[in-house]
């Protein structure tokens, strides 16, 4: 009997799903490929004291910012927090956890806990206040500092495109954490643009395979905000 993974709206998709003080993957890059959807519901849901895995917050207004000006952040486990004032005042203020990570550390981390791997040993980070605390180890005479996998108890990721097995296809640059991240959680809930009927998606293109997707939201009005305009100067 095939099970239905598609709901009506990014609320009921995580109804059941979210509680107070659980761990939330949350894929994109700055604003590019960002769960808006999802986590308009989270905010919404009121479920308070998250953790929150991403590469940065997005901005004051949107993204993971509007979870920073409701308070619902307990800790933010990301390697950069520059576009989001919100961000940097509540951590200097001492209100908000964070565990840097450096960029490429923190994607093979999530990847890792999408492979079961438990940990892992990198060069990056040696002899910097990165590796306090953790263990090192020498490999051909060379120091490296073990970081171990990442998982959550939800990750909520945006796809360009998908069917209703869960099948996922993400479009360019917003093909950043989404991918990693929805392997590595116990339950995926994926927001989609394009929602397709099984065998509509070439199997080669796909880039996230439908049993790690439990639940899934078609979009109605997908906005798409640009975080820094640049242009050519007019002659």
């Amino acid at each position: 009997m095939a099970v239905n993974k598609v709901y009506a709206d990014a609320a009921a998709a995580l109804a059941g799903v979210l509680r107070d003080g659980m761990t939330i993957h949350a894929g994109g890059f700055g604003i590019c490929g960002i769960p808006s959807a999802l986590i308009e519901a989270v905010r919404d849901s009121g479920a308070r004291e998250l953790t929150f895995v991403s590469n940065n917050a997005g901005l004051d207004d949107a993204g993971l910012g509007l979870l920073l000006q409701t308070r619902q952040i307990r800790k933010m486990i990301s390697s950069y927090v520059g576009e989001n004032q919100t961000f940097a005042r509540q951590y200097l203020a001492g209100e908000l956890e964070i565990e840097f990570n450096p960029q490429g550390t923190l994607a093979e981390r999530i990847r890792a806990g999408g492979a079961g791997i438990p940990a892992f040993y990198t060069r990056t980070g040696v002899g910097t206040l990165i590796a306090e605390g953790k263990e090192v180890r020498a490999f051909g005479g060379v120091n490296y500092v073990m970081e171990r996998g990442l998982r959550a108890d939800v990750a909520l990721v945006h796809a360009w495109k998908g069917d209703t097995e869960g099948n996922l296809v993400y479009r360019k640059t917003a093909r950043n954490f989404n991918p990693i991240m929805a392997t590595a959680a116990e339950v995926t809930v994926a927001e989609v643009e394009l929602l397709v009927e099984p065998g509509e998606i070439e199997p080669d293109l796909i880039h996230t395979s439908g049993v790690f997707v439990k639940r899934i939201v078609p979009l109605v009005n997908v906005q798409k905000r640009i975080e820094q305009r640049t242009v050519r100067k007019r002659a």
